[in-house]
């Protein structure tokens, strides 16, 4: 069984910086796809990063790109979030996706195994 475990999220002033971590564990994710998504109060989830393993491609959703950095562990199965300059906007419960597809989706149909989430608040 697969479970997906996000760690890291809590309550930061606008400007200031959090850092998220995921593992994964239950099977080997040597070729998975791993991703951020994240879900404000009354709105849909939506894209935030992802970054394959193979070749290390990264994609960022516009609204984060510059101020958030995804990055795989040395071992295959963790992905971070480094996030920076945070806005009140990026307010949301931060949910880590994994794939076994080698492609890079913002479409969170694409996934298939995420975690609980975890809450990331920005006070202004």
């Amino acid at each position: 069984q697969v479970q997906v475990e996000e760690s890291g999220g809590g309550l930061v002033q606008a400007g200031g910086s959090l850092r998220l971590s995921c593992a994964a564990s239950g099977r080997t994710f040597g070729s998975y796809t791993m991703a951020w998504f994240r879900q404000a109060p009354g709105a849909e989830r939506e894209f935030v990063a992802a970054n394959s393993w193979i070749g290390r491609r990264t994609y960022y959703a516009e609204s984060v790109k510059g101020r958030f950095t995804i990055s795989r562990g040395s071992a295959e199965n963790t992905v971070y979030l480094q996030m920076n300059s945070l806005k009140p906007e990026d307010t949301a419960v931060y949910y880590c996706a994994a794939t076994n597809s080698g492609s890079i989706s913002a479409d969170e149909r694409g996934y298939n195994y995420w975690g609980q989430g975890t809450q990331v608040t920005v006070s202004s």
